[in-house]
């Protein structure tokens, strides 16, 4: 192949983990970035290894992620993407650098920051690319709140309130909801992740954090409850709420500035469209778009309902705001570009370590039951 062949060559993939990470966002999402394509899944699932030719007819599937470590020893990988259990992020992600390719894993990158800046380190050194899976920085209300900030139409915004909320009175089980350290289950990890990682992209630093975590389920071993307070460097607090125990589900956004405040309910539709099959390469401009009932609002209680389209101080005031699209499909073109070109991933190993800086906080500030102080000032 020559040079030029090589660098427009789509850069193949290996993909270690073909559950619900793997199968409903990793794949999907790399099958429909130009620049990529799915080589190789690993999963020791037999059902799984026909479900995953059966979704990607192309692919090669293999038992371990070990021969996917192979096969990107002998050069026939240029990325690999885990979407395996938390607790094999940290070695997985060194033997893939170590081997000489890039990796891509699933959050949370570790279990402490101090893992994190190790990766980091690992992948500076080697010159090779280590991103996490940060996707929820690319939900349509997300990606809204970020362009309310931009434009100034609260003014200067004092608290973020952000919740992931579920009514799931059943444990499911799995690794995911495990009491066992080693497996990082719970949502503190789990969907704090997201959370945590949302409020520092918008707010920046965070020098304090408290928390109070709580296991409310019968038969439940990891938190499945928590309220995270953080205080970030430049003034904002953020409350942010986790929780499989919520029988009447909270905003999902509530944003309140010294003008306005902005308020959205729901979730992004993205994931349900993947879970349900559809993909963002056939739905084109149609992907991760919300009907205008589902849209925001943006104001003040205070102001006249003439103003306020008619809506009363109760149900809350202010007008409707058209949320932007969702836009999943940008983090791994995003990757394929700093794959080609070189420059810095979308979401970087040093910013991974930020937040699990914030969860390793909250997890002791609910343990002991005291606010802890963070980076310079701690």
């Amino acid at each position: 192949m020559s040079d030029p062949e090589a660098r427009t060559a789509p850069h193949r993939v290996g993909l270690i983990g073909y559950g619900l990470a793997g199968s409903v966002f990793h794949a999907p999402l790399i099958a429909a970035t130009d620049g990529l394509v799915l080589d190789t899944v690993s999963t020791r699932s037999p059902d799984r290894q026909a479900q995953a030719r059966a979704e990607h007819p192309q692919v090669r599937t293999v038992a371990t992620a070990e021969e996917v470590l192979d096969r990107a020893a002998a050069g026939d990988l240029d990325l690999i993407v885990l979407a395996s259990p938390n607790k094999t992020h940290v070695p997985l992600a060194t033997a893939a650098l170590e081997a000489g390719v890039a990796v891509v894993v699933d959050k949370p990158l570790a279990a402490t920051a101090a893992e994190a800046e190790r990766l980091a380190a690992l992948a500076d050194r080697r010159g090779l690319l280590l991103s996490v899976f940060q996707n929820r920085r690319w939900d349509n209300d997300f990606r809204t709140v970020r362009k309310l900030l931009a434009d100034d139409a609260l003014g200067e915004v004092q608290r973020f309130e952000s919740r992931f909320e579920r009514w799931r009175p059943r444990p499911k089980g799995g690794w995911r909801e495990s009491g066992d350290p080693a497996e990082l289950g719970g949502l503190l990890y789990d969907l704090g992740s997201h959370l945590v990682d949302q409020a520092l992209t918008l707010f920046g630093p965070a020098v304090s954090v408290y928390a109070e975590a709580d296991i409310r389920r019968p038969g439940a071993e990891a938190d499945d409850d928590t309220f995270l307070a953080v205080t970030h460097a430049g003034g904002v607090r953020s409350h942010l709420w986790v929780s499989a125990t919520t029988a009447q589900l909270g905003p999902r956004f509530r944003v309140l500035g010294s003008r306005a405040g902005y308020v959205k309910y729901g979730l992004d539709p993205q994931e349900a469209a993947l879970r349900a099959g559809r993909r963002p390469d056939t739905e084109g401009a149609a992907w991760g778009v919300e009907p205008e009932s589902d849209w925001g609002r943006l104001g003040a209680v205070g102001v006249p309902p003439a103003v306020a389209g008619g809506e009363s101080p109760v149900t809350g005031g202010g007008q409707p705001v058209a949320t932007l699209p969702g836009a999943y499909p940008a983090y791994y073109a995003a990757i394929a570009r700093a794959l080609r070109e070189g420059g810095a991933p979308p979401v970087t190993a040093t910013e991974a370590a930020a937040a699990l800086r914030v969860l390793e906080a909250a997890k002791r500030s609910a343990a002991e039951g005291v606010t802890v102080r963070i980076g310079a000032g701690a």
